[in-house]
């Protein structure tokens, strides 16, 4: 993956009412119906089919790969067609697979310190769902160790003409470890951290 630029919650749609609308009788006002078709659809990831991991290498080169094993995502659809992600990632369960040691280490406090904060989140801005399609930037906030700094998600470009469904929707995004309090272990691993997401949705889309 699933690392971008500002942006963290979806802005409200906001309704002005007039005291002349709060006297209509029923049916409901046209802006009201209005307001409830523009509500976001939201699009869920497949958690069975979908992974997030991360990769650090150390000062010699060697690349070490970790798991969130358990997380959370959903894109929503917003009313002008541009869709808007969210990721959570819980740290409790992060892993180094075959590797106790490295587990233990990244689950502590010189790294994802999963007892003080059990989740890395990011929350992108609005985007076309064209870049899915055909790759490029997605901006975004990441909030990793309580800290939070605009990030960028690099999206690949699909293998096929329904990515997220007939194939996976690839994305990488590389931050500074330093700029989030993770600043150990300077002479032994590379102060980059890039998160891979390989993303399918479980709602069918709509014709």
């Amino acid at each position: 993956m699933i690392l971008a630029r500002p942006g963290r919650c979806l802005l409200p749609v906001l309704l002005v009412c007039s005291p002349a609308w709060a006297a209509a009788p029923t049916p409901l006002p046209p802006v009201v119906a209005r307001a409830s078709a523009e509500s976001p659809r939201v699009l869920h990831m497949d958690l069975q089919r979908s992974r997030i991991g991360f990769e650090v290498r150390t000062r010699f080169g060697q690349r070490i790969e970790g798991l969130f094993p358990h997380f959370e995502g959903r894109v929503e659809v917003l009313s002008d067609g541009r869709h808007q992600v969210h990721l959570k990632m819980f740290t409790r369960s992060v892993e180094i697979p075959g590797k106790d040691r490295y587990t233990g280490w990244m689950r502590g406090p010189e790294f994802f310190d999963a007892v003080r904060y059990p989740s890395v989140e990011f929350d992108s801005l609005p985007y076309w769902p064209e870049i899915v399609s055909n790759g490029g930037d997605i901006q975004g906030r990441l909030t990793l160790r309580g800290v939070s700094h605009p990030e960028t998600l690099r999206v690949e470009k699909a293998e096929c003409s329904r990515p997220g469904y007939d194939c996976d929707v690839v994305s990488r995004g590389t931050v500074q470890r330093g700029r989030y309090g993770m600043d150990s272990w300077q002479l032994a691993l590379s102060d980059r951290v890039t998160f891979v997401l390989r993303a399918r949705l479980s709602e069918a889309p709509k014709p």
